[in-house]
């Protein structure tokens, strides 16, 4: 795609193409080229054959996962019974999916207007983290025919998994409510788009309440083994509060590394508010980040005092939670802390990456590696369980880059010219109005094309 901006194409950004014809929605789906040139880009591109390996490999080893059974593709046990399905596609997507609300609060609710150019892409983040957090769950249940039974037949309102569900699904049907605004404008329906408007505020609310309770549910599931997880990981009094504080930062690196990956491998995508204030809106997200991490630390050391596991730090076990502590979380607080006073980006984004690995290591730690850690024998994943776990993420990104290439994400949907007034945002990105003689500005108002 690159090459054809370079020679002159325009990308699909209205409803309308160069001649002044309206588009199909297969000229909108293929960006505006014709079969021929899509399907060219599409082999010049040598991330696609990488996809194309792990689907050729991944999908046959998920189908005989389900004609064969669970066993076949994982080594699950009553020791081990949470693999890379639950360890990694659950624990860990879901915290990093948590944007969706913070950055739909901060604008809605908080008047954080300024960091409107990275909204949607916060609620993306945020829509296809929980939904494939979910197909992740199915790959490891089974039987996805009868994922209602226990939510509509089989209450089961005791348990920490019921809540879970139920916050889950609710909450996955207010995300796509707040992301279908940009398909409405996409596809040209601005009735559903005014429908959606009419309940932003009380999706944001809905999102809010949903979001901290269950980010806080998935850690109290570990209250029912008690000793079973190591004690460095685990507290009884902290559990649910440790997985959602550090949910926040990892929400907000999240959509750093993941705005940064869109803006290097993307620029054609992205439009010029969506650069111009890029790195503007990554260094307020670190210094929210920061705020996060440095509170999540806090109570993770309140948590080890609290149940005097100091001892358990002079181990092999202490060594591994130092290296998780400081490297995931300390040294990301120091580098994000430092780039943001200084407003240097490459080390606000190297912060940012790091604060991601360093949850999603604690949520393997938690789920996997140091569960059951008194027995002498570890479980490594088997071999179907990695490509079937990797598949999966192929498929997470293919769909991600589905969306960005066409909604507008990263860029504002022309569907109409009109004249507004030049918001503070865009006043700090651009010169200062000439003033005529008496002293008046001059062009406070500009021509530029509405979002609605």
């Amino acid at each position: 795609m690159k090459r054809y901006v370079k020679r002159g194409f325009s990308p699909v950004t209205s409803p309308f193409n160069e001649n002044g014809d309206k588009r199909t929605v297969m000229n909108k789906l293929l960006l505006g080229l014709t079969p021929g040139e899509y399907l060219v880009q599409a082999l010049r591109n040598p991330f696609n054959w990488v996809l194309a390996v792990i689907f050729a490999i991944g999908i046959p080893v998920l189908i005989g996962r389900f004609y064969y059974g669970l066993a076949w593709a994982t080594s699950g046990s009553y020791d081990y019974p949470w693999g890379l399905f639950l360890g990694f596609g659950l624990f860990a997507m879901v915290p990093l999916s948590s944007s969706g609300f913070q950055l739909g609060t901060a604008c809605e609710i908080f008047g954080r207007h300024d960091l409107e150019p990275i909204e949607r892409l916060a609620l993306l983040n945020g829509l296809l983290g929980y939904f494939f957090a979910v197909m992740y769950l199915l790959a490891d249940l089974g039987q996805p025919w009868r994922l209602p039974y226990p939510m509509v037949v089989s209450f089961g309102p005791a348990a920490v998994l019921f809540l879970v569900a139920w916050h889950v699904a609710t909450y996955l049907s207010v995300q796509v409510l707040e992301v279908s605004s940009a398909f409405f404008e996409w596809i040209g329906l601005p009735a559903g788009k005014a429908a959606v408007r009419r309940i932003t505020l009380g999706l944001t609310v809905a999102g809010i309440i949903l979001s901290t309770l269950h980010q806080g549910a998935l850690g109290a599931l570990f209250t029912y083994a008690p000793g079973k997880v190591h004690p460095l990981w685990y507290s009884s009094s902290f559990q649910w509060l440790h997985f959602f504080v550090s949910s926040l930062p990892g929400g907000l690196c999240m959509v750093i590394t993941v705005s940064t990956i869109a803006s290097k491998m993307m620029t054609w995508r992205g439009d010029v508010r969506f650069h111009k204030s890029l790195e503007r809106c990554q260094i307020s997200l670190a210094k929210g980040a920061c705020m996060g991490i440095a509170t999540y630390i806090t109570i993770k050391l309140i948590g080890i005092a609290h149940d005097n596991k100091w001892s358990y730090l002079d181990t092999g076990w202490g060594q591994w939670f130092m290296l998780e502590i400081i490297v995931g979380f300390m040294l990301p607080l120091v580098l994000m802390t430092y780039g943001a006073h200084t407003k240097k980006i490459g080390i606000v984004r190297f912060g940012a990456l790091l604060t991601v690995i360093g949850v999603v290591l604690n949520r393997v730690n938690t789920a996997m590696i140091t569960f059951n850690w008194k027995l002498t024998e570890r479980e490594i994943p088997p071999l179907r369980e990695f490509i079937i776990s990797i598949m999966l993420f192929a498929t997470y990104i293919v769909v991600y880059r589905f969306i960005l290439y066409r909604l507008p994400i990263l860029y504002q949907w022309k569907a109409e010219e009109a004249v507004e007034p030049v918001t503070e945002t865009e006043a700090a990105l651009e010169p200062l109005p000439v003033r005529s003689r008496d002293g008046l500005p001059v062009g406070s108002y500009k021509s530029t094309t509405r979002l609605d």
